[in-house]
């Protein structure tokens, strides 16, 4: 399938994200799949290659390509493995806090650092008896002195095992003004992990437990002004994190179709190949229609972003479309394997089970409908692209197609 947005930067760019992931990821699929760890080497080695610091200005050290480019990156990353995938696009999610909300003083300190590869950003807003529901979070933080105390634990945090710097929301006062963020580097006293629980796919990646025991941070580390915690919460869910999960979902819908296609072709029924059922040439054909459409949506929504333009819809209704639809595509892709595909020594039920993983992430598709069902009825409450569109376009090297 050919790949109409962007232009010769783009395509060289796939193609060598492509290559790495095929010559450096692929060959440690299986052992990650068989141990169902955190692998941090592989991690630190996707770092290394710039790729996190793609939405980075180069004053910054970082690429200055923008999101297409980040959606490239993580989409071929995913065709290879979702869970390197998800490293990287949560690693992002690390990287628009700062690009946002940072001062001066913590862009210099921290982007080149991302952009190089030597720290892996989170970001950390989930709780336990909270869930998706951002204003019932109870982690604290109490003012003492130049410092703040943080108490209390996140959980399902991207990268947490591997990150280097944790970007963690926290109630400091009441009410929706009440919430502040903080840059919480992993050697601070205080600060500790939960254990790495195993999970159903992605594995090789983790979304785990950050624990705070008296953790003191100082002021300094404060991400905007006391009170802008929400703020920074949604705005990296809404312009990174939407957009972020479809690429994953994307590149594991890639596969699955490509994987599908080919098997289809090399398996012979009734004298002649699967492909040529009438049944299962269906079914190859509401995969590659699904695809397209995904793709379309996402790279639509992401454009747009690069530009500037207020984008919000589209970004939501590109994790939508793009999780769904890849739910549906492998749904279609077991059912043309029908018993083969039960097998762990064929990927497509390590497909089925990462992409699950994508579902709930900045918000399930109830959620995404709920904001959509708000843009037809004119209720919603204003666009982040919009609000941050400045701080979008300020660092894009050149002009995106």
């Amino acid at each position: 399938m050919e790949h109409h947005f962007g232009d010769g930067r783009h395509e060289a760019l796939r193609k060598e994200v492509r290559d790495f992931a095929e010559r450096e990821v692929a060959p440690r699929v299986p052992e990650m799949e068989r141990v169902r760890g955190v692998d941090h080497e592989l991690s630190r080695l996707i770092a290394e290659q710039g790729w996190i610091g793609v939405t980075v200005g180069p004053e910054h050290g970082g690429m200055g390509l923008g999101h297409l480019a980040k959606t490239i990156i993580i989409e071929e990353i995913s065709r290879v493995s979702g869970a390197m995938g998800a490293m990287v696009q949560a690693s992002q999610l690390g990287v628009a806090k700062i690009v946002h909300f940072g001062d001066e003083a913590q862009r210099r300190t921290w982007l080149p650092e991302v952009a190089a590869g030597r720290c892996l950003p989170t970001i950390a807003v989930t709780e336990y008896g909270s869930g998706g529901h951002v204003l019932g979070m109870t982690t604290s933080a109490v003012r003492d002195g130049d410092d703040y105390v943080l108490n209390g634990q996140k959980v399902f945090v991207g990268n947490s095992h591997v990150g280097d710097l944790h970007g963690v929301v926290v109630r400091t006062g009441t009410g929706s003004r009440g919430l502040s963020a903080f840059l919480v580097e992993s050697d601070r006293p205080g600060f500790s992990l939960g254990e790495h629980q195993g999970t159903m796919g992605l594995h090789g990646f983790s979304f785990g437990e950050l624990v705070f025991e008296d953790c003191r941070v100082p002021a300094a580390n404060m991400l905007g002004a006391e009170g802008d915690g929400l703020s920074v919460a949604y705005s990296s869910s809404v312009l990174y994190g939407r957009a972020n999960l479809a690429a994953v979902a994307l590149g594991i819908h890639r596969a699955l179709v490509e994987e599908t296609s080919a098997y289809a072709s090399e398996v012979f029924r009734y004298g002649k190949p699967l492909a040529e059922v009438p049944s299962v040439k269906l079914k190859l054909g509401q995969m590659q229609s699904r695809l397209m459409m995904a793709t379309l949506s996402l790279y639509h929504a992401v454009s747009l972003l690069d530009q500037g333009r207020p984008c919000d819809h589209e970004l939501i209704n590109a994790k939508l479309v793009n999780v769904e639809y890849a739910l549906d595509t492998a749904r279609n892709a077991m059912e043309v394997h029908a018993a083969q595909g039960l097998y762990t020594h064929r990927p497509i039920e390590r497909y089925l089970r990462d992409t699950h993983h994508i579902f709930a992430p900045a918000g399930t598709s109830d959620v995404q409908l709920l904001r959509l069902g708000e843009a037809a009825l004119g209720v919603d409450r204003g666009q982040w692209s919009d609000r941050l569109s400045d701080r979008i376009t300020e660092h894009l090297a050149m002009p995106v197609g």
